[in-house]
């Protein structure tokens, strides 16, 4: 299901609204949460319902991983010593690498393991891949680095599945941080109907709308005519040449912006706010500045979640900077054009 698709539009979302206000106001905000988590499974299972278990799951495990990495830190290193030799007790730095673990090898079976082994020549597993494994094993772990720094704020399993499952970004993003998302669906007010948050909210996705339905078609039919004709065998002339190039760029734009502002125009409906996404990055004066305005969530997770964490500028930072950049690249695709960051025609 599509935000722009009339189903979603004309049913999924006035459903969705009305249910989870009239659920927040009769029966109170828990309530209005499981409505909103059983929906937003709903949303992720229409297309295929073969992955909501897998989804589930996820939410389930890593819930528990986080209670257990809170417990780990509640041991004290006197009670820790004082525990028998016959009993291990795992740290919480332990703890949070085995989650880590686990979540990157479920995300490596189903997206990377056809491409490994086809790269090593051998037959493929043929998995499918299940919709939005990428955005949801990061969300997860962020939560887990999150609860390892600050282990003092409990989160129930009602919230931290509302949060995962939430549909604005469960699909494509923004790639949103927990701590920041959670306490707004924990709060009684989020149950509750904000007139200004709803116009807002339909404003802006209105207007992500537009930018997709509107502009990005529009240039995207343009590119297309260039890129077919240059499939066929024809030579475009220079000019031609880069009105298809700059048309595939336009239309990359707004088909991505576009949809990001819709996400975040549903979720202030929602009473929820979402971080912006881009931030005009086409008028940028360099390729730093343009890096730092596109798809920003994105940049802003490989900075504090891989390129910091590695030591940043402090050491290494040639190789601190190539590492991020290769996880960036696989993170959009399990292809070499994507690992070597190679010119391409799928890449959003």
């Amino acid at each position: 299901m599509l935000f722009h698709s009339q189903t979603f539009i004309l049913a999924f979302l006035p459903l969705c609204l009305g249910g989870f206000f009239l659920c927040g106001r009769y029966l109170g905000p828990p309530w209005a949460l499981r409505f909103l988590t059983a929906a937003s499974l709903v949303f992720y299972g229409w297309w295929d319902p073969r992955y909501v278990p897998l989804l589930i799951a996820s939410i389930v495990i890593n819930h528990g991983l986080t209670r257990a990495i809170r417990a780990a830190h509640a041991v004290s290193p006197h009670q820790a010593a004082m525990t028998p030799d016959t009993i291990w007790r795992p740290s919480a730095k332990w703890i949070l690498t085995a989650g880590i673990t686990l979540n990157l090898a479920v995300l490596g079976l189903f997206k990377y393991s056809d491409f490994v082994l086809v790269s090593l020549q051998l037959a493929p597993i043929g998995l499918s891949l299940p919709l939005a494994i990428s955005f949801f094993t990061f969300q997860q772990i962020m939560y887990l680095i999150d609860t390892y720094k600050d282990p003092r704020q409990t989160v129930p399993l009602l919230h931290a599945a509302a949060f995962v499952t939430f549909f604005p970004h469960l699909i494509a993003g923004p790639i949103v941080r927990p701590m920041e998302i959670i306490p707004q669906l924990a709060s009684s007010r989020c149950a509750r109907p904000d007139t200004s948050n709803l116009t807002a909210g339909l404003s802006i996705f209105l207007l992500g709308l537009s930018k997709k339905l509107v502009l990005a078609d529009l240039f995207g039919g343009f590119a297309d005519t260039g890129f077919n004709a240059a499939a066929h065998g024809e030579t475009l002339t220079f000019l031609e040449a880069w009105y298809a190039t700059l048309s595939y760029s336009l239309q990359i734009y707004f088909d991505f912006s576009g949809y990001s502002d819709m996400a975040i125009g549903l979720a202030r409906m929602l009473n929820v706010r979402f971080p912006l996404n881009f931030d005009s990055p086409y008028q940028a004066r360099d390729i730093a500045a343009f890096w730092r305005r596109w798809h920003m969530t994105l940049g802003l997770f490989l900075r504090d979640y891989v390129y910091l964490p590695l030591g940043g500028n402090r050491r290494r930072h040639t190789v601190n900077l190539l590492i991020t950049m290769l996880l960036c690249g696989l993170w959009h695709g399990a292809a070499w054009q994507f690992v070597l960051w190679e010119p391409c025609t799928d890449c959003s």
